[in-house]
């Protein structure tokens, strides 16, 4: 039940029911609090230099680990999953690869609609909150570890959230909001067991050990944040991916439970799957813009994605 009393009995049932409605996949919520544990594993991470170039990382740390530093009178944590996963995927003959999560539009911008429209929801219920804040990877946020908080899923030895029925291929996103609602939270187990698929999997060894992630060697950070010259000794195990890259989702065993999203935003449009090697070879920046209008690929720029092609062709 909610805690508010201006709240209905079955609150929490019919946000749910809302989260669905508006095309989430899971939603689960959590007291606002210090993510201690969180908190000493990301500076033990940060003390290894794993995070490379993205120093924004290293910035507004203690609001990293408590919502309510970052949005004061936080009280709870809401936190929803998206899947991305595509029915569709690009054609591989010949081709280049691009992460699946940037098959379609920007996410960013999707997700914090349809937050929007959950916050407005739930103020049809309460009134106008004060203090709340909608996002998705846009704010100082662990949001791994608030979806696992919330019993959303368990993260892998690849460092990514596992939902045990439906796999990895989710982006997630929270509210913010000033008023108590009752915790989903019940953490799940780590079921990666002895499977180490990913760590064997990864071709860049950026898979350091279970659950450790050293960003200079993985190719989504080099092809996407990475803005300086890709290091050379690593360009035989690129295997072809030009932004981002899926290696260590597609072999882990539970994504054999990932179904087709159903966002018609996430979909490849018929340009993009027309594309092949020549094609990519000779990208110029009017093309890139069609390609990408809106698009999470804008985040390496038409000058990074054409470096990572360059630096791939003559393999």
């Amino acid at each position: 039940m909610a805690e508010s009393t201006n709240l209905p009995e079955n609150f929490i049932e019919l946000l749910k029911a809302e989260a669905l409605r508006l095309g989430f996949d899971e939603l689960g919520i959590s007291k606002a609090q210090q993510l201690a544990d969180d908190a000493r594993l990301m500076e033990d991470w940060l003390r290894q230099g794993f995070q490379g170039s993205m120093s924004y990382l290293e910035r507004n740390r203690e609001k990293r680990y408590d919502p309510r530093l970052l949005v004061a009178g936080t009280a709870t944590v809401i936190t929803v999953l998206q899947n991305y996963f595509p029915k569709e995927k690009l054609p591989e003959e010949d081709n280049y690869k691009i992460s699946k999560y940037a098959y379609g539009k920007d996410y960013h911008k999707l997700i914090r609609k349809k937050l929007q429209k959950l916050l407005n929801f739930i103020e049809n219920q309460t009134g106008k909150l004060d203090g709340t804040r909608a996002f998705t990877d846009s704010a100082p946020v662990l949001d791994r570890a608030w979806a696992q908080k919330s019993g959303l899923g368990f993260i892998g030895k690849n460092t990514c959230l596992i939902h045990p029925r439906k796999g990895s291929f989710f982006f997630i996103g929270h509210l913010l909001i000033p008023i108590g609602l009752e915790a989903t939270e019940n953490e799940i187990t780590d079921y990666c067991g002895t499977c180490r698929r990913c760590l064997d999997a990864c071709p860049t060894g950026a898979l350091v050990e279970a659950h450790h992630l050293d960003a200079r060697k993985c190719i989504s950070y080099l092809t996407i944040e990475h803005k300086d010259e890709l290091p050379e000794a690593l360009r035989q195990q690129f295997e072809g991916w030009i932004f981002g890259c899926d290696i260590c989702q597609d072999v882990c065993p539970w994504n054999r439970f990932a179904k087709p999203h159903n966002e018609p935003g996430f979909l490849i449009s018929e340009q993009l799957k027309k594309m092949r090697k020549p094609d990519w070879e000779k990208l110029d920046e009017n093309t890139f813009n069609e390609l990408f209008a809106g698009s999470a690929v804008k985040r390496a720029a038409y000058n990074g994605l054409k470096r990572n092609i360059d630096f791939l062709k003559n393999d």
